[in-house]
């Protein structure tokens, strides 16, 4: 059976790169597709770990032979899925996780109807500033364009199949932890195994 598909998204700080790490730990099972981006490594980031740091020609050339399945321009910079990066994980079995925005969570949901999408909200505007600020990666001028778009970009979660609201670390991942596990048991991703073990035969 081929693995689900799992598109988180947030606006910037809410958390979602911690809560990402924590449940595939948790939850176990997951492959991971390392997006594309133009922007530069950040930190620890590490190329082909945390995503494939590629130049804008690159990124546009692979555009143009149709390598991904979204791409989208986020703060000034470029981010792209590629398909050969999902399908490779899931026809393996895998579940996979998908950090993108909700431009990308869109056109992904087109393309793969079984696709499963998680929104995580911060508690509160004011927090949220908070932690982008805390983290000292920003300057004042990418703070204040970031703080702009997120009620835009918060809107979306209305059109999401889950929100998760991180107010609290451990509470959020447990949450995320539960969709995971009720998605994988839904019947028609059990049933293939459950056959396979009993005599079924369907209605």
């Amino acid at each position: 059976m081929s693995g689900v598909l799992f598109v988180i998204s947030a606006p910037s700080g809410a958390g979602k790169s911690t809560l990402l790490a924590a449940l595939k730990k948790r939850a176990g099972g997951f492959g991971y597709s390392v997006s594309h981006t133009t922007r530069d490594a950040r930190g620890r980031e590490k190329d082909g770990v945390d995503y494939h740091f590629v130049d804008r020609m690159t990124f546009k050339e692979m555009v143009k032979a149709g390598s991904f399945v979204e791409w989208a321009k986020v703060y000034n910079d470029l981010y792209g899925t590629s398909f050969s990066g999902i399908e490779k994980q899931t026809a393996s079995g895998f579940d996979v996780l998908l950090d993108i925005d909700p431009q990308g969570a869109k056109n992904i949901k087109k393309k793969f109807k079984d696709s499963v999408l998680i929104y995580v909200l911060p508690p509160s505007m004011e927090i949220l500033e908070k932690r982008i600020r805390d983290r000292g990666a920003d300057s004042e001028s990418v703070i204040e364009h970031r703080m702009k778009e997120a009620p835009q970009q918060i809107k979306a979660c209305v059109w999401y199949d889950y929100i998760i609201i991180n107010d609290d670390l451990e509470r959020a991942v447990e949450e995320a932890k539960a969709i995971v596990i009720s998605e994988r048991c839904k019947t028609i991703r059990r049933l293939p195994d459950a056959k396979k073990l009993f005599d079924i035969s369907s209605p």
